[in-house]
């Protein structure tokens, strides 16, 4: 059984930082793309951060030069650092895995985690 289990997320005055991760288990073998989406309040998930099985990264417009996704592929790891946090990055952080279809940010992904809360004061 694939699990997903998010961490790092917590409140923060803006301009600051902090580093997400996301724990993968039950994975059968091989690699897999996993992305960063998040989700306000009163808004629709929106994919962050996407990193293929080639290594290929793509960003929201909203978080380029700001946060850099990263992979630990052998161990399907999952990371997110995020730097010069304002308040509308305020949300659920949820780690994804395994897109079924499409590309880059515009991926359907199989497997979710619970999320990590982020609050930008």
């Amino acid at each position: 059984q694939v699990q997903l289990v998010e961490s790092g997320g917590g409140s923060v005055q803006g301009g600051g930082s902090l580093r997400l991760f996301c724990a993968a288990s039950g994975f059968t073998g091989g690699t897999y793309s996993m992305a960063w989406f998040r989700q306000a309040p009163g808004k629709e998930r929106e994919a962050v951060a996407v990193i293929d099985t080639s290594g290929r990264k793509n960003y929201a417009d909203s978080v380029k030069g700001r946060f850099t996704i990263s992979a630990d592929n052998y161990k399907n790891h999952l990371y997110l650092e995020m730097s010069a946090l304002n308040p509308d990055d305020t949300a659920l952080y949820i780690c994804a895995a395994h897109c079924l279809r499409g590309q880059g940010l515009g991926c359907v992904f199989g497997y979710w985690g619970q999320g990590t809360q982020v609050t930008v004061s």
